[in-house]
Formats: C-alpha cells, sequence, structure tokens
C-alpha cells in the first residue's frame, strides 16, 4: 500500500468532526503553498504582464468598477 493509499484509508475513516479539522488544516496549507508561489512568480517578474495588462486599460478607460 502507498503513502497515499495509507492516507486515503486514514482519511475515509476519519470520524465527522475529525474530518472537519482536516480540511480546515488542509486548505490552510494549501493556501499557504499557493500564496507562497504566487509571491515567488511575482518577485520573478512573472506576473507582470497582469501589471502591463492594467495600465493599459487604464489608460485606455476601459477599467470598471467592482
Amino acid at each position: 500500500m502507498t503513502k497515499l493509499e495509507e492516507l486515503e484509508t486514514a482519511i475515509g475513516n476519519l470520524a465527522e468532526e475529525e474530518y472537519r479539522q482536516f480540511r480546515r488544516w488542509f486548505l490552510e496549507k494549501d493556501w499557504e503553498r499557493w500564496d507562497r508561489q504566487i509571491a515567488e512568480d511575482s518577485g520573478a517578474g512573472k506576473l507582470d504582464f497582469l501589471i502591463k495588462e492594467a495600465l493599459d486599460a487604464k489608460k485606455n478607460n476601459r477599467l470598471r468598477d467592482l
């Protein structure tokens, strides 16, 4: 049995409250990874095209109020 299969079995056997706690923990970890990746990509200039798009849209009066 692989580690993933062991995890799937263990998660499948959690009581409802433990499952809710696990999901909360897992989502927090997932968001932390996502935030770290965004910060790394931004620092590396990989998201600069988004800034350019926004500035171009502003210059051409194509921005909408949210």
